[in-house]
């Protein structure tokens, strides 16, 4: 089975193309910005266009565009091409990679958030959550790490504050789609934005 997977979430942007869990071709831009004119070429750039049986898409946290753009691709292609959708969380791609350079060790992952927050989440030697997602201020983030391995985009920030620590400054990249734990692969696609929405309805409680 061929999967397509599309990594828009954070400020990097990620294409890949799997021969079941042999990548077969892909494509990974620190973007920052401007993920929706750049995401469909990367995947029209993929042998065969990127057609595949199966899209797995980032689902956050972390840009809310990004995230958007990435899931109305997918939906779109799944829907074109008859193909299964699946999703998958942003962070756990991280702990995977981390536990790629760091096999075994508990790793906590930590991301650019919003109004100046930090993703924070950590994972277990399987790359399995040990707690939930959670949206920190960074003073909060150091006093509660509880591992002495850190990934993402702010890991070396945390380490600094902290103090002490193993930093490892990674951003998610779908060509490592393969070392995800298959129990971090879910048939919900929906978006994980990490924290409520800043806006709110007229006259919501």
């Amino acid at each position: 089975m061929k999967t397509l997977v599309i990594d828009s979430a954070t400020e990097a942007c990620s294409v890949a193309l799997f021969e079941d869990a042999a990548l077969i071709g892909g494509d990974w831009r620190m973007l920052g910005r401007g993920h929706a004119e750049q995401l469909v070429p990367m995947i029209a750039a993929l042998p065969g266009k990127g057609q595949a049986e199966r899209i797995a898409v980032a689902l956050g946290p972390g840009s809310f565009t990004g995230v958007r753009v990435g899931l109305a691709a997918a939906r779109a292609l799944a829907f074109a091409w008859g193909a299964e959708l699946a999703g998958y969380p942003t962070l756990s791609l991280l702990a995977a990679m981390a536990q790629r350079e760091h096999p075994g060790e508990a790793v906590t992952v930590c991301t650019t958030g919003g109004h100046g927050e930090w993703f924070v989440q950590a994972f277990d030697g399987d790359a399995s959550p040990l707690g939930a997602l959670a949206s920190l201020r960074p003073d909060d983030a150091a006093q509660g790490a509880g591992t002495t391995l850190f990934a993402g985009s702010q890991a070396e920030a945390l380490v600094a504050a902290r103090g002490q620590g193993t930093a490892l400054p990674i951003w998610p990249d779908a060509r490592c789609f393969h070392l995800l734990p298959d129990s971090q692969i879910t048939a919900e696609v929906a978006p994980l934005y990490g924290r409520a929405p800043d806006a709110r309805l007229p006259g919501a409680a």
